[in-house]
Parts: C-alpha cells; structure tokens; sequence
C-alpha cells in the first residue's frame, strides 16, 4: 500500500545513511514530550465502571468546545462512526446516505453492512467534498413498502480524498434542514475537524452546529497514541456507550490515553495552522516547477493534505512513491542530501490512484520540508527527462 524507504545499489547509501521525511498520513505522528509526561503521571480508573476522571475530564470538555451535551472516548474513529450508524440506524431495515469517496464508505470495511445492518447508499461527491443537495433529496427513500428506510446522511470534514477540503458552513446548514424536514439525522465523521476549524478561523462548535452528531480523531493529526470523540445528545451517546461495550470498545484504566488528548487539545490543536503553511509550501514548490506531469492545485488548497496529480499514464503514483522513497545512483553526488550528508528519501501514500497524497503533521519540521522539497524536484525533474 505504501512506499517504504530503499536505496539504489550502487547508491553507496545505506539505510543508515537515508534520511526519511515521511509524509504518508498525520497517523505517522507521535505523542509531544508533554503528553508522554502527563500519560506517565495520569490520575486513572476503571473507565467501564465510568471511573476513570481523567476520561471524563476530557469527554466534558469535548462535550463543551462542540457545544454538544456529551462525549464519548472510543479506541478508533472508525468505532466512533460504526457507533454512530448504530445509534442513529437501530431500526432494521434503515439505511444512510453517504458521500462515494468518503472514508466511511472506503475505508471501514463495510462495517455499516457488516455489523449494524445498515445499508450505506452512495452519492457522488463533489470535489469539494459537498454533494448536490438536490440529488440529496431524490436520494431519500422509504415512502414505498419496497424501499428501506432512510435515516441518516454522513459528512466528512475535513474530507481525505477531496485533498482535504473544509465543507462550506452554508452548505452545511442547508443538508440540515434537508435532513429535519426528511426526519433524519445528520452525522459528520469529523477525524480532522479541527482543521477545518483553523482553515475558517471559527470555534469547532460552529463547525459543527448543525449536525446530531460528530467525532473526530486524536491519533491523526492531533498526535496522541490512540482514541477519537464521539459526541451528539446525552440521550445519543448513552446508547452509543452501551453499544461500545459490545463492539468491545470497552477500555479500563485509559485515562493513561485520554491525557494525552487533554494535552493535545492545549498543545496541538492551536499549531495545525503550522501544518496547513507547511503543507501550502511544499504545493508552492511543486506548482512554480510548471511540471506537465505533475500538477497540485494551489488556490484549492485547504488544509494538511496536498494531492499531486500525475498526468501522464505512463507513471503509476505506487512508482511515483516508489521512487520518492528510493536514493538512487548519483543522488548523493547532485547533493540531495540533508546537512549531515544523508540520502534523502520522502514517503508519500500511493494506491491505485492517479495521485499521490502528502499528508503533514505536527513533527515534521521546517527542515524536512525543505529537504523533501529538494528531493521531489530532483525526482520530477528526472521524470521529465525520461519521458
């Protein structure tokens, strides 16, 4: 699925000589020096037995920066939407309505169909993430005895394969009333909300003002080991904790996980805006290369995900990665090196896509951006030569 870091054989670099910059996903990042010390000297209890205060610490003050009644810590942000699926779909024979590229539907296995019985129906999503209200209506189903009934629209925020992109509030609030008139509930899988929070300079509980629900992830971008949110009514998330005890999310002493969340809340959230300049100067980069086989789109660019579109056919972007993630022969001589001399090697995630994803976080450096820099010019360059 990824690229991993190689080297040329006649490279005369080893991999103890190769400096990697890995841009593969914001999952790469790692807890801060300060969350490592508040996890060591958490308070703790048993979370099951609704004991842990360091868990409800954090669960109340998710609950207060979203301006919603309760909050819930799970392990995953893909248990926190299965939850949600369950909660909001409990009648058999329901079904939501979700964006064709959006994660919940990708990337979480069909775990709608899989364990809650849902039916997940798709709509095309747009490339800013939204998807025309308009066909949203003549989505809606279950005034006919042979239709299941729809129950649930999903949003995500920021949106991963659109690049990124950050809803539009407008729209937001008009799938809203879409929905309420429907008699259906809205759910945002907001992993990076909070991104989209900075990009628009507005506090989190307007981002989400308008959904029943919303999660969003700790372990990505705001670097904690492991955990998301899951957040909506009191009435909501009581039934979504019960539910969690079966799909065995269920957890003990996790106040250990949930101070790092608090810290990342003081700590991280208030840098994406670091990320987002980050990211837009590696686009900056590749944009003023002019390259006619890779292109990013600049004036579009939102947050912390940056796609490269690869126009020619005849460059998979698993090469492309490939490549990136390789020091080749004469590299070390052309000084695509870092200040100690490395190799440099960028990784970058690839599929069978016709683009390769950046993705920056919070411990990449200036440094690493200038050096990964370097290397995707070397490398477009070479590309461009060849063909």
């Amino acid at each position: 699925m990824y690229a991993s870091v190689e080297t040329g054989g006649d490279s005369g670099a080893s991999a103890d000589h190769v400096r990697a910059v890995d841009f593969r996903s914001d999952t790469i990042s790692v807890p801060t020096p300060s969350m490592r010390h508040a996890m060591f000297t958490a308070v703790v209890g048993d979370d099951v037995y609704g004991e842990d205060p360091t868990v409800r610490q954090l669960e109340q003050r998710s609950a207060a920066l979203f301006g919603k009644e309760a909050a819930l810590f799970v392990p995953s942000g893909t248990m926190a939407n299965l939850l949600a699926m369950m909660v909001h779909c409990s009648r058999r024979g329901t079904e939501a309505i979700v964006g064709d590229i959006a994660h919940g539907f990708l990337y979480e296995q069909g775990g709608a169909a899989q364990i809650a019985g849902v039916l997940l129906n798709t709509i095309k999503n747009n490339p800013d993430g939204t998807f025309c209200l308009n066909e949203l209506v003549r989505k809606f189903r279950g005034f006919d005895i042979h239709e299941p009934n729809t129950v649930l629209v999903m949003v995500e925020n920021t949106h991963n394969m659109c690049g990124g992109k950050v809803l539009p509030l407008d729209w937001l609030e008009k799938l809203a009333t879409i929905c309420r008139e429907k008699g259906a509930k809205v759910h945002m899988d907001g992993a990076r909300v909070f991104n989209a929070a900075t990009y628009l300079d507005l506090p989190v509980s307007r981002v989400v003002r308008d959904v029943d629900s919303v999660c969003f992830c700790l372990s990505k971008g705001l670097a904690c080991p492991v955990g998301s949110i899951l957040l909506g009514t009191k009435e909501f998330i009581k039934e979504a904790h019960r539910l969690r005890k079966a799909l065995g999310g269920g957890m003990r002493q996790v106040g250990f996980l949930a101070a790092a969340g608090l810290c990342a809340l003081d700590e991280i959230v208030p840098k994406l805006k670091d990320d987002h300049a980050r990211t837009r100067r590696v686009a900056e980069a590749i944009d003023q290369l002019g390259s006619p086989i890779f292109k990013v789109d600049l004036a579009n660019l939102h947050t912390n995900i940056l796609m490269v579109e690869i126009l020619s056919k005849k460059i998979h972007s698993s090469d492309f990665a490939r490549r990136l993630a390789t020091v080749a022969p004469g590299e070390l001589e052309a000084g695509i090196v870092d200040a100690d001399g490395k190799g440099i090697a960028v990784k970058v995630s690839a599929r069978d896509w016709t683009f390769a994803r950046i993705v920056i976080y919070t411990n990449i450096t200036d440094e690493e951006v200038e050096l990964a820099i370097k290397k995707i010019r070397y490398v477009v360059a070479e590309y461009e030569k060849d063909l």
